[in-house]
C-alpha cells in the first residue's frame, strides 16, 4: 500500500490528488529526447513515485521525448489507479534535440490529442493542457479545438502552460482553465499569473520548482507550498534516491 498523498491533497480536473505531484521531462533521454539511457530505472521511478510514496498527479507531455514519456508512463503504471491524474500537453512540436516549436493549427491539436489517447491507452486525457500558445494561430481557435474535443468525451478537463494573464482570461471566454502551469521557483519568484489564479481559485502547478537543480529541495518546495493553498509543484527526476528526497522534503 503506498503512503499518504506527499503535501497533503488539492484538488486539480475534478480529482482530489497529491500537492507534490511527479514532472517526467527528466526521464527521457539527454536534451529531453529519445528514451532514457536506463529504462528500468525510469520505470521504476513512475512506479515507486505512485505505488509507494503515494503521489498521484504525474505530468507529461508529447513533446517529451517526443512520445517517449507517454509510452514510458502507460509501460510502469498501466491500468492506471483509480486516484492517479495524469496530466498530458499537446501544442509543442519537436523537430530536433533540444528545439521546441508551438504548433497551435486545430488540426494539429486533434492529431495529437488522437496520439496521446493511443500511447497512454486512454479513452480520454484527464488533464490536457495546450503545452504553448501559438502566436501564429488565434487563441480562440487553439482552445476552441480542445473544447471540441473535451465535448467529444476525448478530453475531461484542459489547462494553459506557459501562460500569461490576458491569455488566460482570453481562454477563459472559450473553456474553463482547471490548471495554469508556468514556470515559477524562490529564484524566478514573479508570475502575474500565480495572483489571478489565486483570486480566482484555479490549480497553479510550478514547473521547474527546483530551478533545474540549482536549489535545495527542502526549502525550494517549502517556500512554495506556503505561498498559497492552490500551488501543486511538479518536480522532475530520474533517480528514485532524489524522489525519496522529494518527498521527504514536503511530508
Amino acid at each position: 500500500m503506498s503512503a499518504a498523498p506527499p503535501g497533503g491533497l488539492i484538488p486539480i480536473a475534478g480529482k482530489p490528488v497529491s500537492r507534490l505531484g511527479l514532472g517526467t521531462m527528466r526521464l527521457t533521454g539527454p536534451d529531453i529526447w529519445g528514451w532514457p539511457e536506463d529504462f528500468a530505472t525510469a520505470t521504476r521511478v513512475l512506479r515507486e513515485a505512485v505505488h509507494v510514496h503515494g503521489i498521484t498527479h504525474i505530468d507529461t507531455a508529447d513533446a517529451y521525448g517526443p512520445h517517449t514519456a507517454e509510452t514510458l508512463i502507460h509501460t510502469a503504471l498501466h491500468p492506471y489507479p483509480p486516484e492517479l491524474l495524469l496530466a498530458t500537453k499537446v501544442g509543442l512540436t519537436r523537430p530536433a534535440p533540444d528545439v521546441w516549436r508551438p504548433l497551435g493549427h486545430p488540426e494539429y491539436l486533434r492529431t495529437a490529442v488522437e496520439a496521446s489517447l493511443r500511447r497512454l491507452d486512454v479513452e480520454r486525457l484527464d488533464l490536457c493542457y495546450l503545452h504553448r500558445v501559438d502566436p501564429a494561430v488565434p487563441l480562440e481557435d487553439q482552445v476552441g479545438e480542445l473544447r471540441a474535443l473535451q465535448l467529444a468525451g476525448k478530453i475531461g478537463h484542459i489547462g494553459l502552460s506557459k501562460a500569461g494573464v490576458d491569455q488566460i482570461r482570453a481562454a477563459e471566454k472559450e473553456i474553463v482553465v482547471a490548471a495554469v502551469q508556468n514556470p515559477l521557483n524562490s529564484a524566478e519568484p514573479n508570475d502575474p499569473a500565480l495572483g489571478y489564479c489565486v483570486r480566482m481559485e484555479i490549480p497553479y502547478v510550478p514547473y521547474r520548482p527546483l530551478n533545474a537543480g540549482a536549489l535545495p529541495a527542502p526549502a525550494a518546495l517549502t517556500w512554495l507550498l506556503n505561498l498559497a493553498p492552490h500551488i501543486a509543484p511538479i518536480p522532475g527526476t530520474s533517480s528514485p534516491e532524489h524522489l525519496r528526497a522529494l518527498v521527504a522534503a514536503v511530508r
